[in-house]
């Protein structure tokens, strides 16, 4: 068997947005393979599911097993689902004019905590331009439900449980397996921190200390993203301690509008893309009426999908934007190389001279450096701004309007 000790990289020393049973179970599998000692008969890959069939002008989007940055090189059959791909098929659907509407059937643990916050933003602004709706089923917990939360509704099913909304890390001290091995590890390093989290030696107290850190701060940034998506203050999501709800429990903390199968979802999602206006329903027992915040209520604007949760957004604190001011952010940022920051412009309703002075500003300053290379950097001819598809939403939502 061939150790992957990048997996371990994955595993251990990094905060994880995940639900510790799956936890547990991924370390029985890998164990072995990543250098620790054996905890069980390995267990086969998970069997992938197929999405559940949609209605025509709908999209659904399976979210399912363990949520990864990226894949790495391992295929799907492992159980992995990465948050790259989740975002390439979410720009995919809101390019294309034949999906009215999507859908997120979600079903997983959760996973790493990079890249998922970045993916809930993305969600969140793609929900001002088609309706995006997601259904626990039946699992969407920790870094799944980061992302659920970001959508303008989120249904479950009786059996579904959604929340642990904490962050978690592990350090695996090897040092005295490595002694009954007869094996002793001597590192050398400059830097008071660079031999921080090391497998083989008992972890310091300073390292603890820098990891917890690190911990909070993530657990933070989880906080504010549900708060911020749910309607909820702060305080409520932290008092829900990272515990699982299902069902109606989940609809009482909050977490979730509904009760209900994929079915109901597509009924009530079909309702909402027909109907002008929704009335309230008061019969015991029924559904919540399907949120129409995210449908077009006004012509050449953008409703808020979460204008019902949000008191400060009821109170007319973020007007709406146009379809040409979401137009010319997607342009700007795609102009200045920095497309990675439309959803997060759009989702906060910046205005366009705003977004402008401050790609102007950090240009100018020269302190943020963008890193990363394009998958179409080795492309003789860079992309088109027509190819954006946040652009070619927001055209085709303005012809249509015309």
């Amino acid at each position: 068997m061939i150790p992957l000790p990048h997996l371990a990289a994955r595993l251990f020393g990094a905060p994880l947005l995940i639900h510790r049973p799956k936890l547990e179970v991924i370390l029985a599998v890998l164990g072995p393979r990543i250098g620790l000692a054996d905890r069980g008969a390995p267990l086969p890959p998970p069997a992938l599911r197929s999405p559940p069939a949609a209605k025509a002008g709908i999209a659904v989007l399976p979210i399912h097993g363990t949520l990864v940055r990226r894949t790495g090189g391992l295929e799907a059959a492992s159980g992995l689902t990465s948050y790259q791909d989740i975002a390439a098929q979410l720009d995919a659907v809101i390019a294309d004019p034949a999906v009215a509407a999507i859908v997120l059937d979600i079903d997983s643990p959760g996973g790493e905590s990079g890249g998922v916050f970045d993916l809930a933003d993305r969600v969140r602004a793609a929900a001002q331009i088609k309706p995006v709706w997601a259904l626990a089923n039946d699992m969407a917990y920790s870094a799944a439900y980061a992302i659920g939360s970001a959508a303008s509704r989120l249904m479950v099913t009786r059996t579904a449980g959604v929340g642990s909304i904490g962050v978690i890390a592990m350090h695996a001290d090897q040092s005295v397996r490595d002694a009954q091995d007869g094996i002793r590890y001597t590192t050398v390093f400059a830097g008071a921190r660079k031999n921080d989290l090391n497998p083989h030696e008992p972890i310091s107290d300073e390292a603890h200390a820098l990891l917890k850190r690190e911990v909070d701060r993530i657990y933070g940034l989880f906080v504010d993203t549900v708060a911020r998506h749910r309607g909820l203050s702060t305080d409520a999501v932290r008092a829900t301690e990272a515990g699982v709800f299902f069902g109606q429990d989940a609809v009482a903390a909050g977490l979730a509008d509904a009760v209900g199968t994929f079915d109901d979802l597509l009924a009530d999602l079909t309702a909402a893309l027909s109907t002008p206006a929704t009335r309230a329903s008061t019969t015991p027992g029924h559904l919540h009426p399907p949120r129409l915040e995210h449908v077009m209520n006004e012509p050449g604007t953008l409703a808020d999908p979460g204008l019902g949760a949000d008191p400060d957004r009821a109170a007319g604190a973020h007007a709406p934007m146009s379809i040409e001011d979401a137009q010319e952010i997607a342009e700007l940022c795609a102009l200045a190389g920095r497309p990675e920051r439309i959803a997060a412009y759009l989702a906060a309703r910046t205005p366009p001279a705003l977004v402008r002075s401050q790609l102007l500003a950090v240009r100018a300053s020269g302190q943020e450096i963008n890193s990363h290379i394009a998958p179409d950097a080795a492309k003789p001819n860079p992309p088109s701004l027509h190819d954006n598809p946040l652009v070619q939403a927001a055209r085709a939502r303005a012809g249509k309007e015309k």
